[in-house]
């Protein structure tokens, strides 16, 4: 019987989560599955599978918990136009999903990649109860499956299978020298970069505080992004008013969001992750595969992405600590350290969309 993948996200709002999901979902469909995306009306996220050729079947927006009525109404829409599987990435499609399979048993394959971590314990009933109606559990790094196994009762399959880049997508050939025209950067200097929204978890006034409190003073930052939407400018304001009262004009750039991050990656001799405990980071795998060290937070996922095997794609300073922060950038300019893009670019390969969407056939045990 041929499988048919159903990518349930009942999610209206729109982040590295959702559009993993949707990544997923298209890799799965260019290797010749039957894929359909499970998503609200108007939603990002719906936007998104349609401007990524994804299939979409729209449902109503759920509850987090107990909404029976929507379940038995998705089960009986999934068992009838014959859903082989459901996979979700939110642990609030979770409780839907729990019902579904509740209702349907064995004639549908319930899947949870995980995407946050769990945080406290969840070993209670209700959790436990929850999670037995989930068949496969899969985890992007180790120690998430670490947590799964000390802060729950999940007896059945759990996999560690990483979340995956399209590594063609990123433009490895621009030079530095290239990169560094097309984003107005100094040519002579060493770069730190930091990319992402302009938020308080995102790091970028730690990041403009170890710059002034390094010792070294012949070194340039760029910040690469955005106010989150919606959210005001306070963050950005903030930003702004620490480089004008530090004195850092001239060593620090601000540039808008781009698309293709390939030459902000290949402009910057090392890029900062200063998030405090980034579950995975996705920037990281990405900074890696275009031949980037990273100089990251050691919290979350950041440290078993850059130290998890023989090779090492970077420094770790402690977290939110800017001192620290500002020593191992010290560090960095004093030895001229440098890590080889091969071994960067090596590393990545374990990401490699094809590599993952291999384990992800495997786990699930599908058929085209």
């Amino acid at each position: 019987m041929k499988s048919k993948l159903g990518y349930l996200c009942g999610s209206v709002s729109w982040g590295g989560l959702e559009m993993n999901h949707v990544r997923n979902a298209k890799w799965m469909q260019e290797r010749g599955y039957q894929v359909c995306f499970l998503c609200v009306n108007d939603s990002p996220v719906a936007k998104y599978a349609n401007e990524q050729g994804v299939p979409t079947h729209f449902i109503e927006r759920h509850k987090k918990y107990y909404d029976f009525k929507k379940a038995s109404k998705l089960a009986d829409y999934l068992l009838k136009n014959e859903y082989t599987h459901v996979l979700i990435r939110s642990n609030e499609d979770m409780s839907i999903t729990a019902a579904v399979k509740r209702k349907l048993g064995k004639k549908i394959f319930t899947a949870y990649f995980m995407e946050m971590q769990l945080g406290v314990k969840k070993t209670n009933l209700f959790h436990t109860i929850r999670y037995s109606y989930i068949d496969l559990w899969s985890c992007p790094l180790n120690w998430l499956a670490e947590q799964v196994e000390t802060m729950t009762k999940f007896k059945n399959q759990l996999v560690v299978i990483p979340s995956g880049i399209d590594r063609s997508s990123f433009n490895i050939s621009i030079s530095q020298e290239e990169a560094r025209k097309l984003l107005d950067l100094p040519s002579g200097k060493r770069i730190f970069g930091l990319i992402g929204r302009f938020d308080p978890q995102k790091g970028q006034l730690l990041l403009l505080e170890a710059t002034e409190l390094a010792k070294n003073k012949d070194f340039h930052v760029v910040l690469l992004g955005e106010p989150t939407v919606n959210e005001g400018n306070d963050y950005f304001e903030a930003m702004k008013a620490k480089i004008d009262s530090e004195g850092l004009n001239g060593r620090v750039s601000i540039r808008p969001f781009m698309q293709d991050v390939s030459p902000f990656f290949r402009a910057v001799d090392w890029f900062v992750m200063a998030t405090k405990a980034e579950t995975f980071g996705m920037v990281t795998v990405e900074s890696l595969a275009c031949g980037t060290p990273v100089l990251g937070s050691n919290a979350g996922g950041t440290p078993e992405i850059l130290t998890g095997g023989e090779t090492k794609g970077g420094v770790l300073f402690e977290t939110l600590n800017s001192k620290d922060l500002a020593a191992k950038i010290d560090q960095i300019c004093q030895e001229e350290l440098q890590i080889p893009e091969k071994q960067l670019m090596e590393m990545a390969k374990k990401y490699d969309h094809h590599r993952v969407c291999e384990m992800v056939e495997k786990a699930l045990q599908v058929t085209v």
